[in-house]
């Protein structure tokens, strides 16, 4: 039996303008996603710089005064080493006459190689307990330091009081100061000193659980017999008189070469050590100390023998505590216990002392090997791209910071100049224009604004031509615009038909059609006020001016999406265009609003189809072609912006690109002499600088400012953007009062800035990554509703 299937209607093929469409999104995707990998990859390198400098994740509490009834008193009154030996502690002391020259909180650029330098030239060895974030910054300074025979122990990744610390944060801070130190050095190392510790007696209930943890991972803690007190900087001959030990007894001797101003200690160190060698005092390190006491064990017969370990002795001559502990293999210990069973330690084999390639003076060092070398490696890459990148960024916002508040006063300035010569009742641009003009209206799909544009140029006190380009319309544009201007007892109305080829071509077949000498272009969504027209075209009273610009006003301002952009309308005519009209460099005439010497525009080759921004394409040719552009404040003209997030960014996207486009195309005026080099060096700079560069930049801004509202200072970065703001008000409330504006919509403009701002600057960052990837536009056909009626029915 055959079973027939039953058919189903087949799906309709998509159409060619559908196909491309589909094509031009599918590019855009991964350009959306390299722009948003882009901002996220500067995060992480922000995140990264702030963990470096304890802004992310800092932790300052340091805990004083607490009790320490659980710390075994043989810990207190121990040694400044202490290792534990299955969760018994066992501590040593220095061995008399010995001084382990140790020094905190580095590397520092400008103290630390002072410091190696005074240590090769007196052939002393030092023990340096580093920052992790330091060492991942000056990797080279802390390569010179092993190489050059020193030992470094561990002073956690950000100098935080581990007391207060969480396990996974101790833990944490351990193996990213060990990475740093395998990328920096290519060792690790078993050595560990807290910051903010000083003598075993200052251990407390808080502070011994973190001690035995890390002894239980093989760690030694070291801590001091004598401190210099440096950091309080009390002068070279007291800071000499604190870090002398008394008598003949060993000390582990603090000193600092960093975290401050260290040129105290600079001073204070050549002349202490050539002191205590005077007095009879050797200099080693940690691990040498260690190896002393071993062999100072094996001599006396108390030791427990090489296989031992350096921390093993009981009640030895060199004064070891050992609280219960049974001989283990702690690394640090088998290393350097074996290093001194062989013969090593200070008095057996000089300064670098050494037996099977192990040196006695580094016995806590480990060759970094695998991963942790290739993790440590990168880790030094990433905060090297991260020192390059965050201060560099850091002056350059500094620098678009200086060069946008100077641009708000020019604008002011220039603006506030632009309106009293304009308005000057003796102002004339020459002999009233009376003659008619040509409107040219293109559409394509306009069926829902067509009419309401009709009826505003029905209105017009000054006699015109309308011209109607329907571009291949499909929902009967043309037919509704015949029936609207019969209608409107409008006779002066032609409506031409052409295949769809877009803006520019229905523009030119316009100006190619038009009767009289001045034509003036308009959307096919826009409305104009009676006087429109009479006001734009008086500029041609002057023979030098070529086009002039009008002002655009949005109409459907009572959504929060229609109100963002008419605060942006009223401040970019109010203030750009005043601002470049009197620096005779335009860059912009409007499509909604803008009129043009025929003779012009065919001497510039009419509308060009090589960029997407054609208003902008043909305002520059007419700038290098000589002709004067100017702006007609009083000219205005209603049209429907975008009602839509997703259009708003489709029409923005299309303007920056366009403009890209036009800027690139026009590039050789930078270099022309004349009219066409005055615009070069004027009018596209300023373009480039503030309509490209600068909104580039200014999410990275923001970046900075939730970052140090959230990791710096919260209120002062919130006063900082406040202060931006009331500035970015003042420009507002004076365009607005220039235009006759109500203030109200100002309400609107801190959100604007939380919200529409920042998609304006991913839409312009979207644009640019087309642009440098070579990525192709086509036109997007915004859905209109029609709202835009007559201006006396625009709300205001």
């Amino acid at each position: 039996m055959t079973t027939t299937t039953p058919s189903r209607g087949r799906r309709r093929a998509p159409t060619r303008m559908e196909r491309a469409a589909g094509k031009a999104a599918a590019l855009q995707r991964p350009r959306v996603i390299l722009a948003l990998l882009l901002l996220l990859g500067l995060t992480c390198v922000m995140l990264l710089d702030g963990y470096l400098r304890a802004e992310v994740g800092g932790d300052e509490r340091v805990r004083d005064g607490a009790s320490a009834g659980k710390v075994p008193d043989k810990v207190l009154n121990g040694g400044p080493i202490l290792t534990f030996r299955d969760g018994k502690p066992v501590t040593q002391t220095i061995p008399k006459k010995t001084i382990v020259l140790t020094f905190d909180d580095g590397p520092n650029p400008t103290y630390t190689p002072t410091v190696l330098k005074i240590l090769k030239k007196y052939d002393v060895p030092g023990t340096f307990f580093l920052v992790g974030s330091m060492v991942s910054r000056y990797p080279s300074i802390v390569k010179q330091m092993v190489a050059q025979g020193n030992e470094v122990g561990i002073h956690t990744f950000t100098h935080v009081d581990l007391s207060y610390q969480s396990d996974a944060r101790i833990k944490r801070e351990m193996e990213q100061t060990q990475l740093a130190l395998a990328g920096a050095a290519g060792i690790t190392t078993t050595l560990f000193r807290a910051p903010y510790s000083s003598e075993t007696d200052a251990i407390d209930n808080y502070s011994y659980p973190v001690y035995k943890k890390l002894g239980a991972s093989g760690y030694t803690s070291v801590f001091v017999d004598t401190d210099s007190d440096d950091w309080k900087q009390p002068g070279v001959a007291k800071i000499i008189k604190w870090a002398t030990p008394s008598g003949t007894s060993g000390s582990s001797v603090l000193f600092h070469d960093a975290g401050g101003v260290r040129s105290q200690t600079m001073k204070a160190l050549p002349t202490y050590i050539e002191k205590m060698k005077a007095k009879g005092y050797t200099f080693t390190t940690v691990s040498g100390a260690i190896a002393k006491n071993a062999a100072a064990q094996r001599a006396s017969g108390t030791g427990a023998g090489a296989g031992a370990g350096a921390g093993t002795a009981a009640g030895t001559s060199t004064g070891t505590v050992v609280a219960g502990a049974k001989p283990s293999s702690a690394p640090v210990d088998s290393a350097v216990g074996g290093a001194g069973a062989a013969g090593g330690g200070t008095g057996g084999a000089g300064r670098n002392g050494s037996r099977n390639g192990i040196s006695v003076l580094q016995g806590a060092h480990r060759e970094a090997t695998g991963m942790t070398l290739y993790e440590g490696k990168a880790l030094i890459y990433a905060v090297t791209v991260a020192e390059w990148v965050v201060p560099g960024l850091a002056a350059g916002l500094t620098v678009v910071g200086i060069a946008v508040m100077s641009r708000f006063g020019m604008m002011l300035i220039l603006a506030r100049r632009h309106y009293r010569q304009r308005n000057k009742r003796r102002f004339s641009w020459g002999p009233t224009v009376t003659r008619p003009v040509t409107v040219i209206v293109p559409a394509y799909n306009e069926k829902e604004c067509i009419a309401n544009t009709l009826e505003s140029l029905a209105k017009s006190t000054h006699p015109i031509e309308v011209i109607v380009v329907d571009d291949g319309s499909s929902d009967g544009t043309s037919e509704i615009a015949r029936e609207a201007a019969r209608s409107f007892g409008m006779t002066n109305v032609r409506v031409i038909r052409q295949e769809n080829a877009g803006k520019p071509a229905a523009l030119n077949n316009g100006v190619r059609s038009a009767s009289y000498d001045i034509v003036v272009m308009m959307d096919g969504d826009t409305v104009f006020e009676p006087d429109t027209v009479r006001h734009l075209v008086q500029p041609f009273a002057d023979p030098e001016v070529g086009a002039v610009a009008g002002n655009a006003k949005v109409g459907n301002r009572n959504t929060v999406i229609g109100a963002w952009q008419h605060i942006e309308y009223v401040m970019g005519f109010n203030l750009d265009r005043r601002m470049y009209d009197l620096l005779r460099c335009m860059p912009t005439i409007p499509g909604a609003i803008g009129a043009f010497r025929r003779e012009a525009v065919l001497q510039v080759g009419g509308m060009s189809e090589d960029t997407l921004a054609e208003d902008t394409d043909i305002t520059i040719a007419m700038h290098r072609e000589g002709w004067r552009v100017v702006y007609q404040e009083h000219a205005k003209a209603w049209t429907e912006a975008p009602a839509s997030l997703k259009q708003l960014w489709s029409q923005r996207y299309r303007w920056s690109y366009g403009t890209m486009q036009a800027l690139w195309k026009h590039r050789k005026s930078l270099t022309d002499k004349g009219p066409s080099g005055r615009f070069g060096r004027v009018g596209m700079p300023l373009v480039v600088i503030f309509q490209i560069i600068t909104p580039v930049f200014a999410p990275l801004i923001d970046v900075f400012t939730v970052y140090s509202m959230i990791f710096v200072d919260f209120w002062a970065s919130l006063a900082m953007w406040f202060a931006v703001l009331g500035i970015q008000l003042l420009c507002a409330a004076y365009a607005f009062r220039l235009d006759r504006e109500k203030y109200r919509y100002l309400l609107m403009m801190p959100l604007q800035q939380l919200a529409y701002r920042q998609m304006m600057y991913l839409v312009l960052i979207h644009s640019s990554i087309t642009a440098l990837t070579g990525g192709r536009l086509r036109w997007q056909k915004l859905k209109r509703t029609g709202e835009v009626g007559t201006p006396a029915g625009a709300s205001r």
